[in-house]
């Protein structure tokens, strides 16, 4: 009998040693965080956050900052051992960072609801579907920062969000009957709130520009706009403009594309209606 994984641990312990050692190396080598971050080609906040153990630091900083600071590979070696994360993968970390603080987002997805969308038991399913498998422990940690992330729009100003979803998601039963029905009645009662809009591309289109794959756009509070692109080896940051700019336009593309957000919530109604 092969026993149970133990859950993984949060690394945010981990995070905050390793960063008040970037904190105690830039201060002994002479350094402020705004004159680091010149150095480095970072802005002051970020090397801040990572001091405060807010943002992981990322192997290519850390062998800069080792070069830099003669830390004699201290901080690339904390960073290659930093213990496994509860919530989000170390590719997700930045994002999960930048959704939290967004000011709008816009999200295609073709193979299952947006995640700032999906009831509790519909994001169960999703990760018990996972090959190779969560063991339980992971599964209701997972969920539950799942749901935690939904708290932005809640929020007293929350962000504005645009989201396109194809629409065979809406007819894959995920987790069955009740978890299907409940998730439909969830996006109806969402496509009510306020700067949220929710679209359906319609399985009549002959041709759409989705084709690639789910993304996701994101504009941060101080105006930069960035790109998350999503595939079945993980996700990565797109943060070049001319590739971002492409990007929006495909969203702009598929949302001229998609059925308004009126017929969106008329075709949710006429499926929960046959319920």
């Amino acid at each position: 009998m092969n026993p149970r994984k133990p859950p993984r641990k949060k690394n945010a312990s981990a995070m905050k040693m390793l960063g008040a050692q970037v904190a105690t190396f830039r201060r002994a080598a002479g350094y402020t965080q705004r004159s680091l971050g010149e150095r480095v080609v970072a802005d002051e906040e970020t090397i801040a956050s990572i001091e405060q153990g807010r943002r992981p630091l990322k192997a290519d900083l850390a062998e800069t900052l080792d070069e830099l600071l003669d830390t004699k590979g201290a901080l690339s070696v904390g960073v290659a051992n930093m213990p496994e994360i509860d919530q989000f993968p170390l590719w997700a970390e930045q994002y999960v960072d930048h959704e939290r603080e967004a000011i709008s987002l816009s999200s295609y997805q073709n193979q299952v609801v947006t995640g700032l969308l999906q009831t509790e038991a519909y994001a169960r399913e999703i990760f018990g579907t996972r090959v190779p498998a969560f063991d339980e422990d992971e599964i209701e940690t997972k969920t539950a920062a799942r749901m935690e992330r939904q708290e932005i729009l809640h929020r007293k100003v929350p962000p504005t969000l645009s989201v396109v979803l194809w629409e065979p998601i809406l007819h894959f039963p995920m987790g069955g009957r009740k978890v299907h029905v409940d998730q439909l009645r969830h996006l109806r009662t969402c496509a009510e709130l306020p700067g949220l809009s929710i679209q359906f591309l319609s399985l009549k289109r002959t041709h759409h520009a989705g084709i690639s794959g789910p993304f996701v756009l994101l504009e941060t509070p101080d105006h930069q706009h960035l790109a998350y692109a999503e595939s079945q080896h993980g996700s990565h940051w797109v943060s070049d403009p001319d590739l971002v700019s492409i990007m929006a336009r495909k969203y702009a593309m598929l949302r001229s594309q998609a059925l308004t957000p009126e017929e969106s919530r008329d075709l949710l109604d006429e499926l929960l209606g046959e319920q």
